[in-house]
């Protein structure tokens, strides 16, 4: 049988290589998008012989995910994964404006959660549940600072995971937080150590590998784990 993913945030770069990547691997795939432009992920869609739809989805609008929960309820899910993640600047704290803050913590932390707690009832019970959040969302990897508002984001989104699992303890879905590495993307900068090619296939290959392994693991795209 034909295992099924939802990418939420698929419209470009990590997002779009993942659902590349679930249908080379011969999953079908719905992908989401924020608006109704068209993007790269439209495009392949159209050459996926119909093993990708497109959803749009504003993940920071509750009524948003209310209504993609409704499209999508006939749908049995294998894998919900959130690609979620934004950055305006690396401020120190005390420079950050209010909206500023509410916006990145909004994005990156409370909106996973809210797709996660409405999608949920979609996932086969031995399913995986999964988010990207990254190795600045470590407290014993800060040593250096920086990025503050970013870190304090996916810092508050792996707590609120850790809240999940605890919720749903007796649930048997697999729950993953993921790191990427540090990826050539605009969040990541042209700086960064890996592509997005060298990235992926190993997000995948971690999400697959820790199928029918329930509770939440922190790891990073070559499996390994992330110190909290």
């Amino acid at each position: 049988m034909t295992r099924t993913a939802l990418i939420v945030g698929a419209s470009r770069t990590l997002g779009l290589a993942l659902a590349t990547e679930y249908l080379r691997l011969g999953w079908d795939v719905i992908g989401t998008v924020r608006g109704a432009d068209r993007t790269e992920l439209h495009a392949l869609a159209e050459t996926s012989d119909g093993r990708l739809a497109v959803e749009s989805v504003d993940i920071t609008d509750p009524d948003q995910i209310a209504a993609l929960r409704d499209r999508l309820a006939d749908r049995e899910l294998d894998l919900l994964f959130v690609n979620a993640g934004i950055t305006r600047g690396n401020l120190p704290i005390a420079e950050v404006p209010t909206e500023m803050f509410t916006e990145v913590m909004v994005t990156n932390a409370l909106s996973p959660l809210r797709v996660i707690e409405s999608l949920r009832s979609l996932v086969t019970p031995d399913g995986t549940i999964g988010v990207m959040s990254s190795r600045q969302g470590s407290l014993a990897m800060n040593t250096n600072g920086g990025q503050d508002v970013y870190r304090a984001s996916k810092s508050a989104l792996n707590q609120l995971m850790r809240c999940y699992a605890a919720r749903y303890a007796d649930a048997a879905h697999t729950l993953l937080l993921i790191n990427p590495g540090w990826v050539k993307t605009d969040l990541g900068g042209p700086g960064a150590m890996l592509t997005i090619s060298e990235s992926i296939p190993g997000v995948a290959a971690t999400i697959n590998a820790q199928s029918g392994q329930p509770g939440l693991h922190f790891l990073d795209y070559q499996g390994e784990t992330v110190p909290w």
